[in-house]
């Protein structure tokens, strides 16, 4: 029989109880003495409602700089290994595994865009392959982003390429299982492999094999640390951005990207579809009318945008965003399903990917592991719901949904440091109706076998 949800998976000798995981999410736990307790509120129940695997969100390798927002919690320094080993260890009593995702936004960075954070970091500068392309500095020139940049020396890149490595081991002393490369979502490891963003002359740009340099000397770097753990990355391609933005990494790009990935040592991909820019190209879905509209958050977006004017109008950008990325049922399949057919590697699948009978057609098809993202968000045990199901033959008798509409209320106030919690009332409602009939509630067989 071909695999479904429920078939137990491995990654590079990491069994896995299932193929169902919990994409990496912003959990906007900080840096504070609370921290660890809110990471443990956030992922611990994923693992004890069943998933068999958990991706911690973007974890910064330097403590100072290049975070996408705000609130992320470091894994910079040794000292960070026992605090989160209490997560870890929380994850395993359930056996599940986790896994840390790595990441450096680069031109990307709070100190970009983000007012309060700037003011308060005034000697920050963004790290940048190269000159930030024209339309960043155009906006930048409009008022929109605040550049003050250092394009990395070929020393800078080795030096960060090392943070990377370093981040890796301090995960290993804190029990993480494996390592996630944030390799998408205009992070630094695609600015590199980006001919948008990479122009260099150097070693580490000028072909395409050399602007995937980067990402093969963080594999270095990471793998001189972990040993045999797996080490994952996101494949990202560009053929989201807007038909004028060129060059771009194309989906023949992305495979190319994989099968690289493939030579140098990565045990496992995601690919993904995006744009060049930080947009809704990467969640896609409703505008969030409601998030934008509460009134608990207008000062703090007036704050960070740089005055209340400013924020309508990235409100009213975000608006058609909305228009052009509408949302797609698992938009990435179709490139997940071109890396499966040309590379050996295990293929991780996320992104608008709701029901249990589409993850079931998805897996053994166009991935062997299948994720979710926001909709944890508003159902923190839905692999509850989503696993165990009675299956007729290799179809499930009941489909379970997300209850998850798309509408990305939960995304917006995360640019404010507010947590990633739904606020949509009719979906909150659904989740609420569900927890009272025992939805969320697992078999003592479960429970045993998890």
């Amino acid at each position: 029989m071909p695999p479904d949800l429920d078939t137990p998976a491995e990654i590079a000798g990491l069994d896995l109880l299932n193929r169902l995981y919990r994409a990496p999410l912003l959990e906007c736990a900080g840096d504070g003495p609370d921290a660890i307790d809110r990471l443990v509120d956030e992922l611990e129940p994923a693992a004890a409602a069943g998933a068999g695997l958990i991706f911690q969100g973007a974890m910064p390798v330097r403590r100072e700089g290049g975070r996408v927002a705000p609130n992320m919690t470091h894994l910079a320094t040794a000292d960070r290994a026992d605090d989160l080993r209490r997560l870890t260890d929380a994850i395993h009593d359930h056996g599940a595994r986790i896994v840390a995702q790595l990441d450096h936004g680069g031109v990307r960075s709070l100190e970009t865009w983000h007012r309060p954070y700037r003011a308060a970091n005034p000697d920050l500068r963004q790290l940048a392959v190269s000159k930030p392309p024209r339309l960043l500095r155009l906006a930048a020139r409009a008022g929109f982003l605040d550049y003050d940049f250092d394009v990395l020396s070929t020393a800078d890149v080795y030096d960060l390429a090392a943070d990377f490595g370093r981040a890796a081991g301090h995960a290993v002393a804190a029990g993480y299982d494996g390592i996630h490369l944030a390799g998408a979502n205009m992070g630094i490891i695609q600015q590199f492999c980006s001919p948008y963003y990479n122009r260099r002359s150097d070693e580490f740009g000028g072909s395409f094999g050399a602007r995937l340099r980067f990402l093969e000397l963080v594999h270095e770097e990471i793998r001189e640390r972990v040993g045999d753990l797996p080490v994952l990355t996101k494949i990202p391609v560009e053929t989201a951005a807007p038909p004028f933005v060129r060059p771009r990494l194309s989906a023949a790009d992305g495979v190319r990207l994989a099968e690289h990935a493939e030579r140098i040592g990565f045990d496992a991909v995601v690919p993904v579809r995006g744009s060049t820019f930080w947009d809704l190209s990467l969640v896609r879905g409703q505008h969030p009318e409601q998030a934008w509209g509460d009134d608990r958050f207008q000062d703090d977006y007036a704050a960070v945008f740089g005055g209340r004017a400013r924020a309508r109008l990235v409100a009213a950008v975000n608006r058609l965003q909305a228009h052009y990325y509408d949302f797609e049922p698992a938009w990435n399949a179709d490139l997940c399903r071109q890396v499966r057919e040309t590379t050996s590697l295990p293929v991780l699948c996320e992104g608008g990917i709701r029901g249990r009978a589409e993850m079931d057609a998805l897996v053994g098809s166009a991935c062997d592991l299948v994720g979710v993202g926001r909709p944890f968000y508003a159902e923190p045990r839905l692999p509850a719901r989503l696993l165990d199901v009675e299956t007729n033959g290799t179809t499930p008798t009941e489909d379970p949904h997300a209850v998850c509409e798309n509408c990305n209320n939960c995304a917006v106030p995360q640019a404010t440091g507010a947590r990633g919690v739904c606020r949509t009332p009719s979906v909150l409602e659904a989740a609420v109706e569900l927890r009272r009939a025992g939805a969320y509630e697992r078999s003592p067989s479960d429970e045993r076998d998890g």
